[in-house]
């Protein structure tokens, strides 16, 4: 079941020649879930090839580096004829300025958008198989951050047991077992699904902050997360500026990566002052941090595998 993170947009507010305005595509297994869409996310979207079959966008805040490519997404879409409905999620409190936002353009799409006003904890997108969470983040203005979470997965399968110890044949029955049911055999013996599949084994798990300051709720919600997503404004020079303007460093956001066990640090917003060389910010993250810590570039696509497999990192 792939689930891939593309970083579609990585710069601070202002945006350079390599960073365009933040954006974040996550593609699991077709769907296409789009975080914060910044001015020109739909080219960077064509540049990087990630399809344009979005189900959902999920905004941090609105500050316009977060929000000023939704108004133009959205016009490419109807010209494209699309029909699918449209979910926007965002802070709760910002319903009418996002409403205002897509007026902007002066007409009505065809097709239908809800937008959905989202309080930290609340589950802003469910499936079978995943969620999506608010997270409360600090920031200057109402902000949340979001965490996709899959369900765990069932056990592994002891095929050896079941069909040299306990004579199950294969076939129909081993797909009962490991979906939870058990089975009888010929000869009266009912196999319950615990005799032949181990532990529940946990999904995956992705954090996107947007703009903020370093949270308990993130360091809460990133524990043991495969792969977290956290603002990195500035490095430590700036320290006080990240404080000021409530966002975090480096060094704060790989703290906060090692108190919560996270397996991957992505640092991303960096600040157009370090457009020459970012790896100051990097260098205080991985000083903090003893996993795999990398800033984000524009067009980078990362895969998450599932934690007990790591064949498919990158």
């Amino acid at each position: 079941m792939s689930l891939r993170v593309t970083f579609l947009g990585t710069s601070g507010a202002v945006p350079t020649t390599q960073r365009a305005p933040s954006a974040i595509m996550v593609n699991r297994e077709g769907d296409r879930l789009l975080f914060d869409c910044g001015e020109g996310t739909q080219r960077q979207m064509m540049r990087h090839g990630t399809g344009f079959t979005v189900s959902d966008i999920f905004v941090t805040h609105l500050h316009g580096d977060h929000v000023l490519g939704i108004p133009g997404l959205v016009q490419s879409w109807d010209f494209n004829g699309r029909s699918e409905p449209l979910t926007i999620h965002c802070p709760r409190g910002t319903y009418s300025d996002i409403d205002e936002l897509l007026g902007v353009g002066g007409y009505t799409p065809s097709f239908s958008i809800d937008i959905d006003e989202v309080t930290a904890g609340d589950v802003a997108h469910e499936t079978d198989e995943y969620t999506v969470r608010a997270v409360e983040t600090d920031h200057r203005v109402t902000s949340v951050g979001y965490a996709l979470i899959e369900a765990d997965r069932p056990g592994r399968f002891d095929r050896e047991k079941a069909e040299d110890e306990l004579g199950i044949p294969p076939g129909p029955m081993y797909g009962k077992l490991h979906n939870g049911e058990s089975v009888e055999l010929d000869d009266g013996r009912v196999i319950e699904p615990d005799d032949v599949v181990g532990d529940p084994r946990p999904g995956r798990r992705v954090v996107y902050t947007g703009d903020t300051r370093p949270t308990a709720a993130v360091e809460s919600v990133a524990a043991d997360a495969d792969l977290l997503v956290h603002d990195a404004t500035f490095a430590d020079d700036h320290a006080a500026r990240a404080r000021e303007t409530k966002h975090a460093t480096g060094r704060e956001a790989g703290e906060l990566a090692a108190a919560a066990g996270a397996k991957r640090l992505a640092l991303t917003h960096i600040s157009s002052r370090y457009g020459a060389d970012p790896s100051p910010i990097k260098a205080s993250a991985a000083d903090a941090f003893d996993g795999e810590v990398f800033i984000a570039s524009d067009g980078q696509q990362v895969a998450v595998p599932y934690p007990d497999d790591e064949s498919e990192l990158q």
